[in-house]
């Protein structure tokens, strides 16, 4: 180990030379591999080689000059307020899903709400806090766009882009302070051990992050080479080196953590996990975009995610308004767990109930009742069809997000009072 020290740390005549010599022989390499895989697909391979794109030359923007569709002000729904109405067969689903949480903590199951970006960008952050504040929810889990207006919402108080205004400008997601923010969040938590929502979470509610200084980098990655940390550590290193991040205090203020639902779950410890995909998000659309650093806080994620389903027995899942995330990653994890059980002699999860909320019909299709056959439409709803598929019972709820969220946080308190946080607006030190 101290002669790595010594080659990291170095700067003589001897070494330099060393490290040319190393740099020059890994460029031969790269020549010769390039080269022998030209020759193995032909000339015309050679003739379409496609060269990506250079996006730390990105040219990015304040945040605060972009045209923001929606504010923390307009749209934050009380929880005490009146909810808009809903179908009546909805809310026989929303009195039964009620019924079902409430047994479920009675006897300590998961409650998990999968959500995507448009139950925040519809306001529901304060019903969701009241939520999980009164442990009806156990575990939330969205995508990466959900943690993008959070921590819009939470740091400007504004969030949402005209998606085609701006990509014909060059400008959509080239907002400095998102990209370089959660970056700064991912790359700092992975050294706590923490995945992308609890690095997230922390990072708001603790306004900023302190850094370790390069040198305390350098050692860690000296002294533990094969340590999994190893690799965050370069990673930050060279973020640091790269984009002008100094050591000690990031100072961000965040001063609206109220309207942030990952923020107030950090709060109170109940976990968040991000299941983000690469490219998916604007935060790809910035010089500091890092796939790798995605990539391990989300792996943390969908382990953790894997905690919260072998907690399901006899457990409640609600999705709303993720058509794509929620279904693909529920159905990967499960197939996990029961893996697992199945080693330790364990049976599958069961008992546990299954609510998809969504605007878009359901193909006029009773998914309780199994999903339909490959000659019928509705079969190609993905985000039913997968979920029918996970065992226990499950049903379809076509309703606005946010209005239906409201109702069942209203049918919670009716049937289930207080819950176990007694007075817990009082205690909450935030605005609802």
């Amino acid at each position: 180990m101290e002669s790595r020290v010594a080659w990291v740390e170095s700067n003589s005549a001897e070494e330099r030379t060393g490290r040319a010599l190393l740099h020059r022989g890994f460029l031969s390499f790269q020549r010769h591999s390039k080269v022998s895989r030209i020759q193995g697909r032909g000339w015309a391979a050679e003739m379409n080689q496609t060269k990506p794109i250079d996006l730390t030359r990105l040219r990015v923007l304040p945040l605060s000059e972009r045209k923001s569709l929606t504010s923390v002000e307009e749209i934050l729904i009380d929880p005490a307020s009146e909810p808009k109405p809903i179908d009546p067969l909805v809310a026989v689903r929303v009195r039964e899903a009620a019924a079902k949480i409430l047994k479920a903590r009675d006897h300590n199951a998961s409650v998990i709400l999968m959500y995507g970006a448009h139950l925040l960008r519809n306001g529901a952050a304060l019903i969701l806090t009241e939520m999980v504040e009164r442990n009806w929810i156990t575990h939330l889990a969205t995508n990466g766009a959900g943690t993008i207006h959070d921590w819009e919402y939470g740091w400007l108080g504004r969030s949402t882009e005209s998606v085609e205004e701006n990509v014909a400008t060059g400008t959509f997601g080239t907002w400095d302070e998102t990209g370089r923010n959660i970056h700064l969040a991912l790359l700092a938590g992975a050294l706590e051990g923490l995945g992308y929502g609890g690095s997230l979470g922390k990072f708001i509610m603790e306004d900023g992050v302190t850094l370790p200084s390069p040198d305390e980098l350098v050692r860690m990655i000296a002294e533990f080479p094969s340590d999994p940390m190893a690799a965050a550590c370069v990673d930050l290193l060279a973020a640091m080196n790269r984009h002008g991040l100094s050591e000690g205090k990031q100072q961000v203020e965040h001063r609206w953590k109220h309207a942030s639902i990952i923020a107030q779950a950090y709060r109170l410890s109940v976990p968040v996990t991000v299941h983000p995909g690469i490219g998916y998000d604007i935060i790809s659309c910035h010089p500091m975009f890092n796939g790798a650093v995605i990539g391990r806080a989300a792996a943390e994620d969908f382990r953790l995610f894997g905690g919260a389903v072998d907690g399901l027995d006899g457990g409640v899942v609600i999705s709303v308004g993720s058509a794509i995330m929620a279904p693909q990653v529920f159905e990967k994890i499960l197939s996990c767990v029961h893996n697992l059980r199945f080693q330790e002699g364990r049976p599958p999860v069961g008992g546990h109930s299954i609510y998809v909320v969504d605007l878009q019909d359901g193909g006029n299709w009773d998914w309780s009742q199994g999903e339909p056959p490959k000659t019928n439409p509705a079969y190609y709803l993905r985000f039913c069809k997968s979920f029918s598929r996970m065992g226990g019972t499950m049903h379809y709820c076509q309703c606005d997000n946010a209005t239906f969220v409201h109702h069942l946080y209203r049918e919670l308190v009716k049937q289930g009072g207080s819950g176990s946080a007694t007075n817990a607006r009082q205690r909450s030190p935030f605005p609802s």
